[in-house]
């Protein structure tokens, strides 16, 4: 009886460059501080590998919303958070464009509402 071995090696995905514009800023002052963290951890884990990759709660956007944003990450307590975001594979980054609250059909950044 001969035993075979197979060896499978993955090749590790290189990471995208997370870059936030400076406006970022101003719009987590306008989110309550406790969920900084979940916001920080969250655009890490879902932006920083497969940033185009549609899932659930990363789409790509239908129409622009003035960021000049590509895409859309939904995440936190009822889905409320939103990340707005663009890409480029050729530098390998991820621009965080905008962060804000969807409350019911109104997406507040920096305490302005957003038209959608």
């Amino acid at each position: 009886m001969c035993v075979a071995t197979i060896i499978v090696i993955m090749a590790r995905k290189r990471s995208f460059s997370l870059l936030f514009d400076p406006e970022v800023k101003k719009h987590l002052q306008s989110i309550e501080a406790k969920y900084h963290s979940l916001i920080r951890t969250t655009i890490q884990e879902q932006l920083e590998y497969e940033p185009e990759a549609e899932t659930r709660n990363r789409k790509p956007l239908q129409r622009p919303l003035g960021f000049e944003a590509t895409w859309e990450l939904r995440f936190g307590p009822d889905n409320r958070f939103r990340v707005l975001y663009t890409t480029d594979q050729e530098q390998r980054e991820v621009q965080v464009l905008a962060i804000g609250v969807k409350e019911g059909n109104r997406l507040w950044i920096a305490n302005e509402e957003v038209e959608q």
